[in-house]
């Protein structure tokens, strides 16, 4: 299993050799890595899970990088399976459909694009659309609901074939810019796509808000970089590119929205980006990722506190949501089957599969009524009020919520 993954001496974004440690997970399963109830016996993928920071431009990575292909070639995520994404998605095309003044002339091409949730909000308004999307079962899907996609990882070559057809006036890229290894390549490329006028738009999770929420299972493989504001400034201006503008969203538990034009563009540089540069400024020192560390043992001792003295009173615990996360967080605290009966996921492409590493049961909504377990630990924590609306059913039928970040709390 050692050729899937291999070990980055220098730092992604500016070449240094010199790392601290931030915190080690071990080796954990790949996160996504769904398996069909048959499939459990047979070898299981698992890779080093190691955060660490570089000392010379602070930027947050993990020291393995795990071959895409392994990750993302055949993916069972899908944006468009929770209604409050499409509507985040909804929005989001909304804002930068207003923002830069698109129209029927111009082209928008979203990178990571998945199944295509927030090309179809495009195009819904008349814009041109195309999305690159690495993972053939998802490509497919949306190439047959009419939103063209090439199923193909970004790279230079493929840019530059696509820019000589047409070029973009923005570019997306979603929970994507944190995912590659070659990120000075995939930002050249983006350069390529794009239009002198053009726009470059990414959402990536906030570290801000991973190390002050203590967020630490949105650490997995997939994502490579964990980003703050201040290296990415350096970064794009060595590629003759700046921010000008920025936003934090609620997305992910936390998460930043960052607008980048070519150097001297004409979007005037927001003032937002000095506050929040301003507000981060203690993710470059030390002693945050100590207490960081700290609060995930803390957090790690309040569960097993609480789910401990549920198991001994007889009670019985599903969880409630299958996503990546699940998988980190499972491990960090050493949760098996023993402790969780079953997990729900309203993704039909989950459902009838365990999960990675732990092999806990990934079943539909309808088994969380016919179980009737008595606590429902919510593992998709971030869309916790949309899951309790959902199944009102399970708690008007005396069932309880454990909501386990940034501390254990039952609702």
């Amino acid at each position: 299993m050692s050729s899937l993954f291999v070990e980055s001496t220098t730092c992604r974004l500016c070449g240094a050799r010199a790392f601290e440690e931030v915190i080690s997970f071990g080796e954990t399963p790949f996160a996504n890595n769904f398996l069909l109830p048959e499939e459990v016996g047979t070898e299981e993928p698992f890779a080093p899970l190691e955060v660490v920071r570089c000392v010379s431009c602070f930027s947050v990575q993990l020291r393995h990088t795990v071959d895409p292909r392994a990750l993302f070639e055949n993916y069972l995520y899908v944006s468009g399976t929770s209604p409050s994404f499409r509507k985040h998605f909804e929005d989001y095309a909304k804002q930068v459909l207003q923002k830069l003044e698109l129209n029927s002339k111009d082209l928008v091409i979203d990178v990571g694009s998945n199944d295509g949730v927030l090309l179809k909000a495009f195009k819904d308004h008349g814009v041109d659309v195309l999305g690159i999307e690495p993972a053939k079962n998802i490509a497919a899907d949306a190439n047959a609901a009419g939103l063209e996609t090439v199923n193909a990882f970004l790279t230079p070559a493929l840019a530059s074939s696509l820019a000589q057809k047409r070029h973009a006036r923005v570019v997306t890229a979603n929970n994507v810019f944190a995912h590659t290894d070659d990120l000075r390549g995939f930002a050249e490329s983006v350069r390529t796509l794009l239009s002198d006028d053009g726009v470059f738009v990414f959402e990536v999770q906030y570290l801000k808000d991973l190390i002050e929420k203590n967020l630490f299972d949105i650490v997995y493989h997939e994502h490579i970089f964990y980003h703050h504001l201040a290296p990415l400034q350096h970064f794009f201006a060595g590629l003759d590119m700046e921010i000008f503008d920025v936003e934090r969203i609620a997305v992910h538990g936390g998460s930043v929205r960052v607008w980048v034009q070519k150097k001297g563009g004409a979007c005037q540089v927001s003032e937002t980006l000095a506050t929040l540069l301003q507000g981060e400024a203690h993710l470059n020192t030390s002693p945050i990722y100590e207490q960081f560390r700290a609060s995930i043992l803390a957090n790690k001792a309040a569960l097993s506190e609480v789910m401990n003295r549920i198991k001994m009173n007889g009670g019985r615990i599903a969880g409630y949501g299958a996503p990546a996360k699940a998988t980190t967080f499972s491990y960090a605290f050493g949760l098996t089957h023993a402790d969780i009966d079953f997990i729900v996921d309203d993704s039909p492409l989950k459902q009838g599969r365990v999960m990675p590493g732990t092999h806990i049961p990934i079943v539909a909504r309808d088994e969380l009524y016919a179980r009737k377990p008595d606590y429902c630990l919510l593992l998709a924590w971030n869309f916790a009020l949309p899951i309790m609306e959902a199944t009102k059913r399970f708690a008007e039928g005396g069932g309880k919520y454990i909501l386990p970040v940034p501390r254990p709390e039952i609702l």
